[in-house]
């Protein structure tokens, strides 16, 4: 019995076998931090492959609910090592008028792997809701989908609000899905664009830790 062997199971999209690696590797005593540590590399590899088209939606839907059932079996020894404080939270829904979900299913699913506190609001979300839910939840990304051109004002509409609110600042905003662009990101002032679910684990972790720098320096330098 060995992590790698997890590892494996996981990577395979092997659920019955992750279950049953995760929870005879928690009978032995083995350290949830240690397993943790390594799965969290093997969804980053499998985000990579997803990214690079060597692996396609079904697998990485498969590797990401394996993943999902060796948290819950994990997470009760972690909360007991204090090792239960999220990467970050993150409001998620796609927005008005666009009933798409699959990639966001996929973004939830990923970031859960990666340690996130994820609410999905669902599809068909009003502007003015993600940044309410946002409040309440204390986030710190709102992440907006939009399958459809037609819908991508709502992204733009979003980050409009949080200006007129005076909010702009408290929040990084990330868009995502097929009629978007990191021109389209950048006209409208969004935080991150990603391309892929595969690859939004990775970007929205890089964003966080430059965001928590940039704030330390300027911290220092007042």
């Amino acid at each position: 019995m060995s992590v790698e062997e997890l590892c494996q199971a996981v990577e395979t999209g092997d659920q019955k076998k992750s279950k049953l690696l995760a929870q005879k590797l928690m009978d032995e005593g083995t350290d949830p931090l240690k397993i943790i540590s390594s799965l969290i590399k093997v969804m980053g590899k499998i985000g990579d492959k997803f990214s690079r088209l060597e692996i396609f939606l079904p697998e990485m839907m498969m590797s990401g609910e394996a993943m999902s059932e060796v948290v819950q079996i994990l997470s009760p020894h972690l909360k007991r090592k204090g090792a239960g404080q999220p990467k970050g939270r993150v409001i998620l829904g796609t927005v008005k008028g666009d009933l798409h979900d699959i990639g966001k299913n996929i973004v939830k699913l990923m970031l859960e792997s990666n340690f996130f506190e994820v609410k999905d609001l669902g599809v068909d979300v009003d502007s003015t809701d993600f940044i309410k839910e946002a409040e309440t939840m204390g986030a710190d990304i709102i992440g907006a989908s939009s399958l459809m051109s037609t819908t991508l004002p709502h992204q733009k509409e979003i980050i409009d609000i949080l200006k007129e609110l005076g909010l702009r600042g408290k929040y990084k905003v990330v868009i995502g899905g097929a009629p978007t662009t990191q021109e389209w990101a950048d006209d409208i002032g969004a935080d991150l664009y990603c391309p892929d679910a595969g690859s939004a684990p990775k970007l929205i972790i890089n964003l966080l830790k430059t965001t928590l720098k940039k704030a330390s320096m300027e911290e220092m330098e007042r």
